[in-house]
């Protein structure tokens, strides 16, 4: 078949790939008219958002990750409160990406298409039309259009995100500018702090051209704060323009007056290594968590992928791992399948499933965290993991 592949990232990229390994005739397009680029931000690699590079790219998982041996828990004044053997793998999402890219190529990977609009998704084949003024048509359509995503505000009337209460402030430090002594504490492990509605977590990730030795390699921290809806998130979103932003705020578009509270606060009440990441952080940016689950995926000869389907907050540190996920469920689909329409019932059923369980699991997780105060270290439903804790 034609398969037409709207966005880019890291969920589009796997489901092209492994579209096109089935024989499909294959198309990203991508609204940016630049490649992707997320400034380094660190990742959880689960095994499914590795599966294609490890599997069928053929890389080496240290090549492209890091290795934690544990998980710890800091008491306020550094000292370790809980540790659990537990490995788990960090990398970035540059360079999850990249690799991706470069097993796709750019000649079919199209920048500057920005999606305005397409045609009956119940008749194939589908026309899609990009605001450059072109337009192409396919027999399935796969949207990977991301949180703010167009087809799903158009395919499921009334899905509005909702927000949790909090954010995600997010930084990364090189680790060669880390003092030894915070380096020593938090050592190979991911490291939380919990206090009253909040917690914070600092792992290491690749460096910024993808970089796993030691030395050479990111520090990554993610806070989450509660912020209440309304006047003080909608001050706390608007960029250092003015603007008012929805989503996100990029390294260097949050105001200065935030950055200094929010680093004082770090060093008010945050363990001592945890709080030197995020003061010596130069350009922190921002997440608004939300979640939304929606009823269904599949409509006529188009589909739904990653999070422009179910939006789950990220604490299984499963985001990209349901993107990839979905990519591979729709791939086997597609072979299992007599039609377009029978796989993507079946497409729909599965991934809906997991969608819907991942949001329940990840809210439960935030509400115990950022407003229950029942976060108890060691918890082993607090492990990271797409489809079940540690799975």
């Amino acid at each position: 078949m034609q398969i037409s592949v709207v966005g880019g990232s890291i969920g589009g990229l796997t489901a092209a790939l492994v579209l096109r390994n089935l024989g499909h005739e294959v198309d990203v397009f991508e609204r940016s008219p630049h490649v992707l680029m997320q400034r380094g931000a660190g990742i959880g690699l689960l095994p499914e958002t590795s599966r294609y590079l490890t599997d069928v790219a053929d890389m080496d998982i240290d090549d492209i990750s890091i290795s934690t041996s544990s998980i710890v828990h800091l008491a306020r004044n550094n000292s370790i409160l809980h540790q659990t053997k537990h490995q788990y793998r960090f990398s970035s999402w540059n360079t999850v990406y990249r690799q991706l890219l470069s097993c796709w190529g750019t000649e079919r990977y199209h920048l500057n298409h920005e999606m305005t609009q397409w045609s009956n998704v119940d008749v194939s084949p589908i026309s899609v039309s990009f605001a450059n003024g072109s337009s192409v048509e396919s027999d399935l359509v796969v949207f990977a259009d991301g949180v703010n995503s167009m087809a799903r505000a158009q395919l499921v009337p009334g899905s509005q995100p909702r927000y949790s209460g909090y954010v995600a402030w997010r930084g990364m430090v090189p680790e060669s500018e880390v003092s030894a002594s915070s380096r020593a504490c938090l050592g190979d492990s991911i490291t939380y702090h919990v206090y009253a509605n909040s917690h914070i977590l600092v792992y290491p990730i690749p460096g910024l051209d993808g970089e796993v030795e030691p030395g050479k390699r990111l520090i990554n921290f993610v806070w989450y704060r509660n912020y209440a809806s309304g006047g003080d998130k909608e001050d706390l979103l608007t960029d250092i323009n003015g603007v008012q932003r929805e989503v996100s705020l990029p390294p260097g578009a949050v105001s200065p007056h935030h950055v200094a509270e929010m680093k004082a606060h770090a060093a008010a009440r945050l363990p001592a290594a945890i709080a030197e990441i995020v003061m010596k952080t130069k350009e922190p940016f921002l997440q608004v968590v939300f979640d939304l689950a929606i009823p269904q995926m599949n409509f006529g000869h188009a589909c739904l992928l990653g999070d422009s389907a179910n939006l789950a907050r990220p604490h299984a540190a499963a985001g990209t791992a349901k993107a990839a996920d979905d990519a591979w469920a729709l791939g086997h689909a597609l072979s299992t399948s007599q039609s377009v329409n029978e796989a993507l019932q079946k497409y729909n059923e599965s991934q809906t499933a997991i969608g819907h369980q991942l949001i329940n699991r990840t809210e439960n997780i935030g509400r115990r965290s950022q407003f229950d105060g029942t976060w108890v270290p060691g918890d082993r439903d607090l492990i990271f993991g797409l489809k079940a804790p540690g799975a």
